[in-house]
């Protein structure tokens, strides 16, 4: 057979292994399984003011549940703070209502005595009226008789219109401008409680949620400085796995997505749900040990697993794509 016939199969097959290893090759090179670890992020408490320790109720390692007390910084300041809050409150409100109430019954006597006092004027004035009348008539009296006992009647009956009003007024509470001024006293009062209600709280907090206590910083009868972490938390929920995505196949990958994986000691069809992929890329860190993705550009990627575990434990996540 003559060379110039072998050339043209010879290229051929050239093509088709080249061809072969172009859509092998990549394919091949993919891990079995992505690298990765699991992150947790602790969450620190402190007080907001300097004192001692009075109680640790917790300790390093245990398990503690949402709403539990974990520890009791001395409350005896921020106490003093609540119960005088209380009392400007009460003092508030007592007066408030008594914008709302008018005087006193012996006040109000006061008032009624001025009334009758008045009325007894005007009657005596009245009576005078009615005797100087007719004498001006047959003119026993001059004219100028009858306006005076007329003026002093007048004069009376207003004494006794206005002695009237002043015990109306004594009865009616405070204006109403006065009585809004008396509720906002109390409005301020109030939230200057409540703030005081929530420093004291603050000495000692509970856990915000299921978590185990990964240090404590401070024991009992030892004096911990404001906003020094007096204890660290780690909730569950915030947990994750961290695992590194090749750029070619992060496409596949969304929140809400559950992945597979696992890691030593731990059974079998664990779960995670993605909860964060990083908009920015970057090379595969140095404590990723995966030949296969050694020098690759990759996607950092979060998910929350499904079971309990331990934070800077390696596990391998089962890539996307092997699923489908």
């Amino acid at each position: 057979m003559k060379p110039q016939r072998l050339l043209v199969p010879g290229l051929l097959l050239a093509a088709a292994v080249i061809v072969a290893v172009i859509w092998l090759v990549p394919r091949l090179s993919r891990p079995a399984t992505l690298s990765g670890y699991v992150e947790g992020e602790p969450l620190y408490l402190a007080s907001p003011v300097s004192g001692r320790v009075d109680q640790m109720l917790v300790q390093r390692g245990d398990t503690v549940g949402a709403g539990q007390k974990l520890f009791v910084v001395d409350p005896s300041q921020l106490r003093g703070a609540r119960d005088q809050a209380q009392a400007e409150v009460a003092a508030a409100e007592a007066q408030a209502a008594d914008a709302r109430k008018g005087q006193r019954p012996v006040e109000l006597a006061v008032f009624d005595a001025n009334v009758a006092a008045a009325e007894a004027t005007l009657r005596d004035a009245e009576a005078t009226l009615r005797r100087v009348r007719p004498l001006v008539q047959k003119g026993f009296y001059a004219k100028a008789r009858l306006d005076d006992a007329q003026a002093a009647r007048d004069a009376a009956a207003a004494q006794v219109a206005a002695a009237r009003r002043q015990r109306q007024a004594a009865a009616l509470g405070a204006r109403e401008d006065q009585v809004r001024a008396a509720d906002s006293r109390v409005a301020q009062a109030g939230a200057a409680l409540d703030a005081a209600q929530a420093r004291l709280s603050d000495v000692a907090p509970a856990a915000p949620a299921p978590a185990r206590v990964e240090d404590v910083f401070f024991q009992a009868g030892e004096w911990a400085p404001a906003n020094q972490p007096i204890l660290s938390l780690l909730p569950d929920e915030r947990i994750k796995l961290r695992f590194f995505v090749p750029q070619a196949d992060v496409a596949a990958y969304r929140p809400g997505a559950s992945v597979r994986f696992s890691c030593d000691g731990c059974r079998a069809g664990l779960t995670a749900k993605i909860s964060y992929i990083s908009p920015r890329p970057e090379f595969t860190p140095p404590v990723i040990y995966s030949r296969e993705t050694r020098d690759r550009m990759v996607f950092l990627v979060e998910a929350v697993p499904s079971a309990r575990l331990n934070p800077g434990q390696p596990v391998e996540v089962q890539p996307l794509e092997d699923r489908k």
